[in-house]
């Protein structure tokens, strides 16, 4: 599945490897479109976050590397750029497992997000002001600690976090993961207006096919570390292979009753 290329973001024949030799993603090649959302589906050690951390370079942190292949934003291969200056550069990851700073609080961890940019005072305001819009909930809970809020609070807090980078490019690591189902609608709601209304491409990992197949304008699939299907996502929501071994396994597993 060769990528375009003209296109936003490209994988090339990507091979990734965790230490000297687990070998976690086998020549993953696909593309995305600007103002796109693009899911990327799969089960649980299928490679969704391994390609994420891939595109961040956050594999990194985890003595992981890109062995092979080249990744391009932009038409450029970024695949040794360092992570804090590609979130300089606009293209940036929110984690799975709500990574918050539990004892700032909400407001504090949403700053945070504005320091890489090095944002006067003004425009970290009106950042504030910008998230809150879009996460209402987060005004009313600005000044607790992030690590007494609810788990979908936290999820808004790292989405939120992310936005005061002012990215063109946001990666999502599973953001369904653990929330009840009204609080997971409730969020891709939201990124479906933002990228909507502000033309933020998203880029998605998530093992709710269902979900993500109704909010995505294309995806992939992948199986032990390979691209297995791709294409638009009203397609594969429509093929009977992909809604046979995916999408069954998927809808049973949405949702916890965390809150």
């Amino acid at each position: 599945m060769p990528p375009s290329s003209d296109a936003f973001l490209a994988l090339d024949d990507v091979e990734a490897v965790y230490g000297p030799a687990v070998l976690a993603l086998r020549g993953v090649s696909f593309s995305a479109n600007e103002g796109e959302i693009v899911a990327l589906l799969g089960a649980n050690g299928a490679g969704k976050s391994t390609t994420l951390k891939s595109i961040s370079n956050l594999i990194r942190s985890e003595r992981g590397r890109i062995s092979r292949g080249a990744v391009r934003w932009r038409g450029e291969d970024i695949s040794r750029r360092d992570p804090s200056n590609l979130v300089g550069a606009g293209l940036v990851q929110v984690l799975e497992g709500r990574h918050v700073f539990p004892q700032l609080t909400v407001e504090q961890n949403l700053v945070t997000g504005a320091y890489v940019r090095k944002a006067s005072r003004a425009e970290v305001a009106a950042g504030l002001e910008r998230v809150y819009g879009w996460f209402p909930r987060l005004k009313h809970r600005r000044g607790a600690r992030a690590g007494l809020t609810s788990g979908g609070e936290q999820q808004m807090v790292a989405i939120g976090r992310a936005l005061m980078t002012k990215p063109t490019l946001v990666l999502l690591d599973e953001p369904s993961m653990g929330l009840a189902p009204i609080i997971v609608e409730e969020i891709f709601e939201i990124i479906r207006r933002l990228n909507r209304d502000e033309g933020v491409s998203v880029l998605l990992a998530e093992q709710n096919a269902n979900l993500a197949l109704r909010y995505a304008d294309h995806a992939y699939v992948l199986e032990n570390g390979r691209v297995v299907a791709g294409g638009p996502a009203k397609e594969l929501a429509a093929r009977d292979d992909i809604k046979a071994i995916y999408l069954g396994s998927a809808a049973e597993g949405a949702g916890t009753t965390r809150h």
